[in-house]
């Protein structure tokens, strides 16, 4: 057990950080997707105590973060050419390109596959700490394995106390939901968990663009999970929660017939269920709202102590498909399709 200190994001508190994810610990890091728990990518020992923390399946392959784009050379066997584009235009940003690993990268760090997802930060504070330590950083998500992502320092420590020994605070993360995961195909990007840049981003780079069915079904048993999120179920609170895919009339229909006493409903606006005798959380208006609250929105229903559920359902284009691909799991593929 840890007595795990919070630093702010000056010099000082930033050197105390690095000295940690140098001799191996793990260390609470902000960025601007979501917080992440990082420790040294090409140190087996240090990587593996994310795992411990977060109690993560093996299997489950972290996302390496770099500070600069030449550093990605030694940890790759080749780059592919639409890999270079799309670092000019989304780099620094939520965007993870995987690529085949070369042999620094551990067995560990990439989930036992042949292939690494590597992301850089637009954060400062992430790359701050990347360029000091001078080593790539391996960080999934800083929250107990299965539950709501964090997007504020508070969220890691509720969930690392005394399971890391310290988090860098560095504020509210803008983006709110983990980066888009994509490979490459020969001409074409295939999307294996989506995020804030968007498949109609990605259709700037080539007209080419997959989306993997991953991305709204679960996996097949026995199937190899690519990318984080897409095997187990993720980002979940302690409520049951079923999504209500239909029009708002549809929605609120459904809710009168089926509601009961503990039912709560997450909503794109108050108004929604507006003179109906439901307890609402709001998730946002807007996708950019909807992913920059949404994890919020459901450690707020633990929060509350809700039991049951019922959501309206995001849109399943633009940023809307990465607040989608989210509730699903949090969900548990629970959705009623209304006509």
């Amino acid at each position: 057990m840890f007595e795990t200190k919070m630093l702010s994001s000056d010099e000082s508190s930033l050197n105390e950080a690095v000295k940690l994810l140098k001799s191996g610990e793990v260390v609470g890091i902000p960025t601007e997707t979501v917080y992440g728990l990082g420790a040294n990518a090409l140190n087996e020992a240090a990587v593996r105590k994310i795992f411990a923390a977060k109690g993560r399946p093996a299997d489950n392959p972290l996302i390496v973060h770099i500070s600069d784009f030449e550093q990605i050379r030694p940890l790759v066997k080749e780059i592919p050419e639409l890999a270079y584009k799309c670092a000019d235009e989304f780099w620094p940003g939520p965007l993870t390109m995987i690529m085949q690993k070369s042999d620094i990268i551990p067995d560990v760090t990439s989930g036992g596959l042949d292939s690494v997802g590597i992301r850089m930060p637009s954060h400062k504070t992430a790359r701050a700490i990347i360029d000091k330590c001078g080593f790539p950083i391996a960080a999934p998500s800083a929250n107990l394995s299965g539950s709501p992502s964090p997007t504020t320092a508070g969220h890691v420590f509720n969930d690392m106390n005394g399971r890391i020994p310290a988090i860098v605070d560095g504020g509210y993360s803008a983006v709110g939901v983990e980066s888009t995961v994509i490979s490459f195909e020969n001409d074409s990007i295939r999307i294996l968990r989506p995020g804030f840049v968007s498949a109609e981003d990605l259709k700037g780079i080539t007209k080419n663009v997959i989306i993997d069915k991953g991305v709204v079904a679960q996996l097949e048993k026995g199937s190899v999970a690519l990318s984080p999120g897409m095997k187990y179920k993720h980002y979940a609170p302690k409520a049951d929660i079923t999504i209500i895919d239909g029009s708002l009339g549809a929605f609120r229909a459904y809710v009168s017939k089926n509601a009961s006493e503990d039912t709560v409903c997450m909503v794109f606006s108050q108004n929604d269920c507006k003179d109906m005798n439901v307890g609402t959380i709001c998730f946002g208006a807007t996708d950019e709202e909807q992913a920059h609250m949404l994890f919020d929105t459901l450690r707020e229903l633990d929060n509350i102590g809700a039991k049951k559920v019922f959501a309206r359902c995001p849109r399943k284009s633009g940023v809307g498909l990465a607040v989608y691909n989210r509730l699903l799991r949090a969900a548990a593929f629970q959705v009623v399709t209304l006509k």
